[in-house]
């Protein structure tokens, strides 16, 4: 396990063609760095961490990898009216990430931002599809949003994002409102569809197959 776990975080740090154990000995002086950099604040509660320690934790909870966490962030708050600022995050990486610890290509930062998005969409779909099926009762969908949502939460305050514990019960309940309507919504859909086309009376699954 120790094995596919290291083999899996090597694949990442040879992804993009660097390797975040090798940091430059030539670091960029003060005066180099530009100052929101420098003021730059994220992720400064896990200074220290390693690469493979955020990685492995990320790996037992969500699809991403730390490389393409980083860069999601970074991406979007190095955002400007023209587009992402992907030179300045790539040559400023381990200024700005502390488990991050080589520059990055701006081709690599847009490969691992796309990597994220990619696997935001699989894991939404898989996770609709989940909530839609009818395999979860109301119950079981509550506590599996409780679970996501803690998660989520300690991603967001290893970021350093604040929550006040009205904005915490808040961003649940409107969650929790959306996932009823999606249940509410497909039970309606599949009883829709076990109904007769001519007269809307309902069919049972046996019924609809012979018709068909």
């Amino acid at each position: 396990m120790a094995e596919d776990a290291q083999a899996r975080v090597d694949g990442d740090r040879t992804e993009t063609g660097v390797n975040d154990g090798d940091r430059p000995t030539d670091e960029p002086a003060v005066e180099d760095v530009p100052a929101d950099v420098r003021e730059y604040a994220r992720f400064s509660k896990i200074d220290g961490a390693t690469y493979e320690r955020a990685n492995e934790f990320l790996r037992d909870r969500t699809y991403i990898t730390a490389r393409e966490w980083a860069m999601a962030r970074l991406c979007a708050d190095f955002r400007t009216e023209t587009g992402v600022e992907m030179t300045k995050i790539g040559q400023n990486l381990p200024e700005l990430v502390p488990f991050m610890t080589d520059t990055y290509s701006p081709q690599a930062v847009n490969q691992a931002r796309s990597s994220f998005d990619g696997k935001v969409r699989k894991a939404g779909a898989t996770f609709l599809y989940g909530a839609m099926c009818d395999f979860y009762t109301a119950e079981e969908l509550d506590e599996l949003m409780y679970e996501i949502t803690e998660v989520a939460k300690f991603l967001l305050e290893v970021e350093g994002v604040e929550l006040t514990v009205d904005e915490e019960l808040d961003a649940e309940e409107r969650i929790s409102s959306v996932m009823r309507e999606v249940r509410e919504s497909s039970a309606a859909l599949r009883h829709d569809e076990l109904c007769c086309p001519n007269c809307g009376h309902e069919m049972d699954a046996k019924s609809a197959e012979t018709d068909d």
